[in-house]
């Protein structure tokens, strides 16, 4: 997998209240079963409080660690499964919206899967889910994260 460290941005207000640049540096990183997430925000609750000039704390979370509460935003990377392993089924109590920035990603549902590649978007209601990635390159996605309320019977395969 590719150790790519991507730059964020968060504006916000100076000390006399005026519009600035607050944060100008590498996002943070989680790790999951399915690849690694460079976290770019999260916040405690919906709506979100933009007062205040701290920088959340998303180092060396678990993106499971993440998604308690409040929404998120990252990019994840997929990498190239390579045949290994059976697939982390999972669901989640949020309303995911992913757009895919390169690369090629299967998302699989319990009764069908589909391909995603660079400019699909897909939105994902808290339903009992894969990923794999069947390439030989890094897949990447731009994901936010917001919570919901839990759907479905099965929480796991």
């Amino acid at each position: 997998m590719t150790d790519k460290t991507y730059r964020r941005v968060v504006s916000g207000l100076d000390e006399e209240g005026r519009s600035t640049i607050i944060i100008d540096a590498p996002m943070g990183i989680a790790t999951s079963m399915s690849g690694r997430s460079n976290v770019i925000w999260r916040t405690q609750g919906v709506p979100a409080d933009n007062s205040g000039r701290e920088d959340v704390d998303t180092g060396g979370m678990t993106v499971q660690e993440l998604s308690e509460g409040g929404s998120l935003f990252m990019i994840h990377t997929f990498p190239p499964d390579h045949g290994g392993g059976e697939p982390f089924w999972h669901a989640t109590d949020s309303i995911d919206y992913i757009t895919m920035m390169s690369g090629e990603v299967v998302f699989v549902t319990q009764t069908g899967e589909t391909t995603l590649r660079a400019g699909d978007v897909i939105v994902d209601r808290g339903i009992v889910h894969a990923w794999r990635n069947d390439s030989d390159e890094d897949a990447v996605a731009a994901i936010a994260v917001v919570p919901a309320l839990p759907v479905g019977k099965g929480r796991t395969v």
